[in-house]
């Protein structure tokens, strides 16, 4: 089955691209990276996400996060889409801040699974579906997820996943339902209750269960 899973290191891939010609791995050196893929250029879903990214593309760099997108169509339309976005941001004339991938051939598209058999093009050929791959300093895939081709995804959960990825990378912790950054996070069950008093000098509380089992045990960092 064509695809990537998590752990798996993510291909690296060469590809022409609005920025030029890359080497996938070479592209993110030692950063984190974000890939998310687009049906069409010149789509209306695909415009306004294009266009978020676009204005959060500080949030990313903030976090030290290398964004790239990709769609099936070549370079040349990529660039005249970009117009588009920019101008949809009020920010007419204004490059986008980060390159997109062509695919038309759509080898790429195919290879990572990208592509959703349900929704067609004008001529009887799936569109590519709306991928985030979220890969890491490894090069390893930390985070894949997957959108109809009819449903724009939602940025502001994309950077949250993306704090709780870096947090738990560095932490023995894990995030639990709803977190946000400054939220008490969940020490990981394979951390013995010494353990954790060790590594966490705030301290740690514990849920009361009917089983009795302490599992749901947390700290503020």
């Amino acid at each position: 089955m064509p695809g990537i899973l998590l752990g798996d290191v993510f291909p690296n891939f060469e590809a022409d691209t609005t920025a030029g010609w890359i080497k996938f791995h070479e592209f993110l050196g030692n950063s984190w990276g974000i890939l998310f893929s687009h049906p069409r250029d010149f789509t209306p879903v695909c415009t306004t996400e294009l266009a978020c990214a676009a204005k959060i593309e500080h949030e990313f760099k903030k976090r030290g996060v290398k964004m790239i997108a990709l769609s099936i169509d070549s370079v040349e339309d990529h660039k005249h889409w970009s117009k588009d976005v920019m101008a949809f941001n009020d920010d007419a004339g204004s490059p986008l801040p980060f390159p997109i991938i062509a695919d038309d051939n759509r080898e790429l598209s195919v290879q990572l699974g990208m592509l959703d058999p349900d929704e067609k093009d004008k001529d009887g050929l799936p569109l590519t579906a709306r991928c985030v791959f979220v890969v890491g300093p490894d090069k390893k895939l930390k985070l894949s997820i997957l959108y109809p081709a009819t449903t724009g995804r939602n940025f502001d959960e994309i950077l949250r996943v993306i704090d709780s990825l870096q947090l738990t990378a560095q932490k023995k912790v894990a995030t639990p339902v709803d977190w946000k950054p400054g939220d008490k996070v969940m020490v990981i069950p394979s951390l013995s209750d010494a353990e954790a008093a060790s590594l966490f000098p705030h301290g740690m509380t514990t849920k009361d269960l009917p089983s009795g089992k302490n599992y749901l045990r947390y700290t503020q960092l």
